[in-house]
């Protein structure tokens, strides 16, 4: 019998807030459709680094594993993204992951994201829908604006998009994203300014510069979408299996 093909991670790890941080290497079993939370998993039920030394499990977070929380954003091969959506197939390896240090470590690969929240709730940022269509004077709203915090709306806070360039850079509160979030594909906001202005363009502007983000961004995850969603749909019902043996073993 063939040996077992093995994939290896280098885990940038750290013990609490105030540690300094260290590395780790794992060998996990490969398999078809395996992505980095899967892996983590494994790594969790079995934390033998390779030189054969038993530590404590890794920390890291996830809730939905669909793409949709945000939840598992680290950086993994210097790129921030979501863990959930990485498959290994796709990655070079050895593959690094490491936590997203625009935030504040809480251990290994969990962060603080806090901020963000704590942002929207200081500026209210959402509508109180709860009884607005029984209000016949309900203020209307330029669609030009509308339209482009439509677009801006598609943002799930997972905060890829804050990831600095240089890791000296790592203020958390800057109101500037560096870059394109992967996830959203919203409309990057790199001034303020420069975002309104594009929502007074006229329609025709508007309606190429939109069309051609779409086909752009339609190009860029078709060939992962389809195989994205059904290794996410294995890993749920692995889950639930999982989750339905510990009820029942206990």
């Amino acid at each position: 019998m063939a040996d077992q093909k093995k994939v290896r991670f280098i885990i940038e790890r750290q013990d609490g807030p105030d540690s300094s941080p260290y590395k780790q290497e794992f060998d996990v079993d490969y398999r078809p459709g395996l992505n980095v939370v899967a892996a983590l998993m494994e790594i969790q039920k079995n934390p033998v680094t390779v030189d054969g030394k038993t530590v404590a499990p890794v920390n890291w977070e996830c809730n939905c594993s669909e793409k949709v929380c945000g939840a598992c954003m680290m950086v993994i091969n210097g790129k921030a993204r979501q863990a959930c959506c990485s498959l290994i197939d796709e990655l070079e390896q050895p593959i690094t992951l490491a936590p997203a240090r625009t935030f504040p470590v809480i251990r290994d690969l969990l962060i603080d994201r806090s901020v963000m929240f704590e942002s929207l709730k200081r500026i209210h940022g959402w509508i109180e829908i709860d009884g607005s269509w029984d209000n016949p004077d309900a203020p209307l709203q330029n669609p030009y604006t509308a339209e482009t915090t439509y677009e801006i709306s598609h943002c799930m806070t997972c905060g890829c998009c804050l990831k600095p360039a240089r890791t000296s850079d790592r203020s958390p509160t800057s109101s500037v994203p560096r870059r394109r979030c992967r996830r959203c594909s919203s409309t990057s906001i790199r001034s303020g300014s420069s975002t309104l202005r594009s929502a007074w363009k006229p329609s025709w502007a508007r309606a190429a510069s939109r069309a051609a983000a779409i086909a752009r961004t339609v190009k860029r995850h078709a060939r992962r979408r389809s195989s994205s969603r059904k290794h996410l749909a294995q890993l749920n019902r692995d889950v639930n299996k999982q989750a339905l043996r510990n009820i029942f073993n206990n």
